[in-house]
């Protein structure tokens, strides 16, 4: 047997010490730009590598039924701890060649009316559905207007607000714009610790804004889009911690947070009736950036649904 060193066990027992509590973010706060270039890492998991993490098994679709397949969609029904689920997510490349057949995560139109078909077909056979976040943002590029990107992702937005069926929701890297919000409605929306979500990239709000893209670093920084920013802000339910140097260093302890969260929020989702569940949806949805009299209004709300015993 190869002889161990005392350094070396010490570290592991203090790593295991520094990630008992999975609850809770695990380190000293990174600054916005930093968020978002963790999020762009090439070697940060992606959905695939989730996929192969949390389910025990899984059975890719393919097709929109209307004009092809878009390879940055991946859609498929998957088994978490003996529970059958749809899982759709962007895909991004680890590589050249990966990134030019997935478009680098921008999806087509007929990625998210992909998405949606396999949506529907949950809510048809009651699957409960899970997302997985990571684009810049929707491809703009004239074919894809041509196909209707817009008209796609607001139907989108539309039959997801409404699906009968439990919608859980993680951001794994990059939230972008219309493209992130195609798949991003749900009941529960959870943003990993280095994940950043925003209307527009920092690259864009400062050669729109800012008017000069060198300021992609400042931009960052005012625009609220880190995990901590929009957990105070009420936008997503809760952070899911990395390890310090980010997820690709230590994916298995974040896709154990991961299934450790869908666990807990299946159980109680799939308990609430359909009616409850689409309510509580729009309300969610409703109360973002709404003023305080609006939150008023909407506490007093739900307070009321609480004594009639179907909260969520």
């Amino acid at each position: 047997m190869a002889d161990i060193k005392y350094e070396d066990m010490r570290e592991k027992l203090d790593r295991i010490d520094k990630y008992t509590n999975i609850e809770e973010p695990c380190k000293k706060d990174k600054t916005a730009w930093e968020c978002v270039q963790l999020s762009r890492r090439v070697n940060r998991p992606g959905v695939k590598e989730y996929i192969d993490l949390i389910c025990d098994e899984f059975m890719p679709l393919s097709g929109d039924r209307l004009f092809g397949d878009d390879h940055s969609m991946l859609g498929g029904i998957g088994m978490i701890d003996g529970r059958a689920v749809t899982i759709i997510g962007n895909v991004k490349g680890s590589n050249l060649k990966e990134n030019i057949d997935v478009n680098y995560g921008m999806s087509h139109p007929e990625g998210y009316r992909k998405a949606l078909r396999l949506a529907k077909q949950a809510e048809r056979f009651n699957r409960p559905i899970i997302t997985f976040i990571d684009t810049p943002g929707a491809f703009p590029g004239l074919g894809s207007e041509e196909r209707g990107i817009g008209e796609a992702i607001a139907t989108n937005l539309k039959e997801l607000s409404t699906i009968s069926v439990p919608v859980i929701t993680f951001i794994i890297g990059e939230g972008g714009s219309g493209g992130a919000l195609g798949i991003g409605v749900g009941d529960k929306l959870y943003l990993l610790e280095n994940a950043v979500y925003s209307v527009i990239t920092p690259e864009g709000f400062a050669s729109i804004l800012m008017k000069d893209p060198s300021k992609a670093e400042e931009a960052a920084n005012i625009m609220k889009m880190t995990a901590k920013d929009l957990l105070d802000m009420e936008i997503i339910h809760g952070i899911i911690a990395e390890v310090e140097e980010g997820a690709q260093a230590d994916p298995e302890f974040t896709a154990s947070l991961i299934k450790k969260t869908i666990i807990k929020d299946l159980d109680n989702l799939c308990s609430k009736s359909k009616e409850a569940l689409v309510r509580y949806r729009l309300n969610k949805i409703r109360s973002i950036g709404s003023t305080v009299e609006t939150k008023s209004k909407n506490q007093i709300l739900t307070k009321v649904l609480q004594k009639l015993g179907d909260e969520i």
